[in-house]
C-alpha cells in the first residue's frame, strides 16, 4: 500500500473531494498520507499528471481525453457526476424555454461576450460544440484561466452570458443578477461533468485504488442522500461560504454516483469527433484506452444513481 497518495482537485462545490478533505476518510480508512493539490482548471491538472505532480484526479473528462490523446498515460476508473454545464445571462436574454429553439436562442448571443472557464474544459468544448452545431459564428466565446474570475468580468461589464458549473451560475445569480437560460439536461444530455482519473501505474495498487473508490462513492452518496450534512462539511472545508448556497448547488443538478454506467461511456465517446472538429486533438484516445471499469464495478455493482432526485 502507497504511503503517499497525491490528489488534485477543482474548487467545485459538488466533487466529494472537499467531503473527503474534512472527514479524513482516507488517511484513517486507508491509512495513507494523503496530499491534496488544488488546480483552477482541467488542463492545468492533465499538466501535473503529465509532470508526475499527481496521482488521481478529479476532472472533467474532455481535458483527460485531450490528455491521453497527447500521451499522458491516464485513465478514467470512476465517475462522479453528470450534467454540470449550465448557462447564464442577463435579464435582458431570453432563456431557451422562452424561444423559438436553440438556434433561435443562441443567435441572441452574437456579437456577445460569453465567459467560460479554459479552453478545452468540459463546458468550453459543450458550449463551442453547440455553436458548430447550429452554425452561429458571431458569438465571442472569452476562456478564462480561473472560473472564479468570470463574475467579476460580468460586473465589469465584459460578458454578457457564462456557461459554467452550477457554483458558477450561483454565483453569477447572487452578485450579477442572471438568470440560467439554459438548464444542465438542455446543453449535453448526460455529459460526463467530472470523473476519477488516474495514471496508469495506479492501476496496479489495487487495494488503495478500489478503497478511495469506496470512499469516493460513499461521498457521493453523502451529497444525495445528506444534502445538509455534506454542505455543513463543504463549508467547513471551504470557510467563507454558507450551507444554503452549497445546498443550492447540489441541487442544479443533483446526479451524483461513483458508477461508470453506459450512458456515461457513451456520452464521453461522443465528445471524441467535436474535440477533432475543434481542433483540440488530432489523434483521437481509442474507447478502451479512456475506461478501466474493473474496480468500480467491484465498488458499485449495482445501478447507478445518476438520476435526480429532490435536494432539501
Amino acid at each position: 500500500m502507497a504511503s503517499l497518495l497525491r490528489v488534485g482537485y477543482l474548487s467545485t462545490l459538488y466533487h466529494t473531494s472537499h467531503l473527503l478533505r474534512q472527514l479524513r476518510w482516507i488517511e484513517q480508512d486507508l491509512e495513507v498520507d494523503c496530499r491534496w493539490l488544488l488546480f483552477g482548471t482541467g488542463p492545468e491538472m492533465v499538466r501535473a499528471f503529465d509532470g508526475h505532480d499527481i496521482d488521481i484526479g478529479y476532472i472533467g473528462l474532455p481535458p483527460a481525453l485531450i490528455g491521453m490523446a497527447r500521451g499522458v498515460p491516464l485513465v478514467c476508473v470512476g465517475g462522479g457526476h453528470v450534467e454540470g454545464t449550465v448557462m447564464v445571462a442577463g435579464p435582458s436574454f431570453r432563456s431557451l424555454a422562452e424561444s423559438d429553439g436553440v438556434r433561435s436562442f443562441l443567435q441572441q448571443f452574437r456579437n456577445r461576450r460569453v465567459g467560460i472557464p479554459a479552453a478545452g474544459s468540459i463546458h468550453d468544448v459543450i458550449f463551442r460544440a453547440l455553436l458548430m452545431e447550429h452554425s452561429i459564428s458571431e458569438v465571442e466565446v472569452v476562456n478564462t484561466p480561473w472560473a472564479d474570475l468570470i463574475p467579476y468580468e460580468f460586473r465589469k461589464g465584459e460578458l454578457q452570458a457564462a456557461v459554467g458549473t452550477p457554483p458558477l451560475a450561483l454565483l453569477c445569480e447572487r452578485g450579477c443578477g442572471t438568470r440560467t437560460v439554459m438548464p444542465p439536461e438542455a446543453l449535453w444530455p448526460f455529459n460526463p461533468s467530472y470523473g476519477i482519473v488516474v495514471r496508469r501505474e495506479m492501476l496496479k495498487q489495487e487495494d488503495l485504488l478500489e478503497g478511495f473508490l469506496r470512499l469516493h462513492e460513499g461521498a457521493c452518496n453523502l451529497i444525495r442522500e445528506s444534502p445538509q450534512r455534506a454542505a455543513q462539511c463543504t463549508v467547513s472545508a471551504l470557510p467563507g461560504l454558507d450551507e444554503p448556497f452549497v445546498r443550492g448547488v447540489y441541487a442544479v443538478s443533483p446526479k451524483y454516483c461513483a458508477s461508470l454506467p453506459e450512458a456515461y461511456l457513451e456520452s464521453t465517446l461522443a465528445f471524441l469527433p467535436v474535440m477533432k472538429q475543434l481542433g483540440y486533438v488530432s489523434d483521437l484516445p481509442r474507447p478502451e484506452e479512456i475506461f478501466e471499469s474493473t474496480f468500480i464495478k467491484k465498488v458499485h455493482p449495482d445501478p447507478h444513481h445518476y438520476q435526480a432526485v429532490e435536494m432539501l
